[in-house]
């Protein structure tokens, strides 16, 4: 048995999905969804769904490292100077042109984007959380084995284009991305067992988000998503786990 948290991160918490589930070795299941509030800060919330006899997943939609390239060049760089290295190696990590060759989806690039912000984010979340618990909260790179607390980078967007593949991903942001909304949540129920209140999931996509980084982290635990080639680079930039196609 083993629970997963979803974390669809933001830089504000009211824009975060977090959603509760569990794998039980067979299924997963979805139990509560909920967004960040006022009330209690995201580390709350987290630290209050962890169970103290099973260890538990943070699936976490957000970068956690940045592109190795781009930390050794700023260390020496002075205004003015020329970078001698290409835009997508300076900005991008392997692990996003990785997922783009495998789905055909890009992720924001971290080096360069607003995304580096949300990475930020969930950085400080992780170290919150480290502090509430008292535990490390390594980043996972195999199911087997895994410490009562862990947490692996997951990328929604590239999880539904691999749960569609061939067809196309409905769009489903925002107010007009209601019957997206429906038609993902008909696609993957086959895959997760839903909550019998599918309300918030229906009407607001940072808790689809959320949800969709709980199947992630399901598919993590079966061993069904794709492994670094490059270990030391993935350990450096972060490792976006995603499916694998024929699954």
């Amino acid at each position: 048995m083993m629970t997963i948290i979803g974390i669809d991160c933001a830089t504000q918490p009211q824009k975060t999905g977090l959603a509760l589930g569990m794998w039980d070795g067979t299924a997963v299941s979805l139990h509560t969804l909920t967004l960040g509030q006022r009330s209690h800060t995201l580390a709350q919330i987290i630290a209050s769904w962890l169970p103290t006899d099973q260890p538990t997943l943070l699936a976490i939609d957000a970068p956690l490292g940045w592109p190795a390239d781009l930390g050794e060049q700023l260390i020496s760089h002075q205004a003015g100077d020329p970078l001698p290295v290409q835009p997508n190696t300076l900005f991008r990590r392997a692990t996003d042109r990785h997922i783009w060759q495998r789905t055909g989806k890009l992720p924001l690039d971290v080096g360069a984007d607003r995304i580096a912000r949300t990475a930020h984010a969930a950085l400080a979340l992780l170290a919150d959380l480290r502090q509430l618990t008292g535990q490390s909260i390594p980043l996972a790179w195999q199911p087997q084995n895994l410490p009562m607390l862990s947490a692996i980078e997951v990328y929604p967007a590239g999880t539904l284009k691999m749960a569609f593949a061939p067809e196309r991903v409905p769009s489903y942001k925002g107010n007009g991305g209601g019957n997206g909304r429906s038609a993902i949540l008909n696609k993957i129920k086959p895959e997760m067992i839903l909550p019998p209140e599918t309300g918030l999931l229906q009407h607001n996509d940072d808790a689809l988000d959320a949800a969709l980084c709980v199947l992630a982290g399901a598919d993590f635990l079966q061993g069904r998503a794709e492994p670094p080639t490059d270990w030391p680079q993935a350990k450096k930039e972060g490792w976006i786990w995603t499916r694998r196609r024929s699954e």
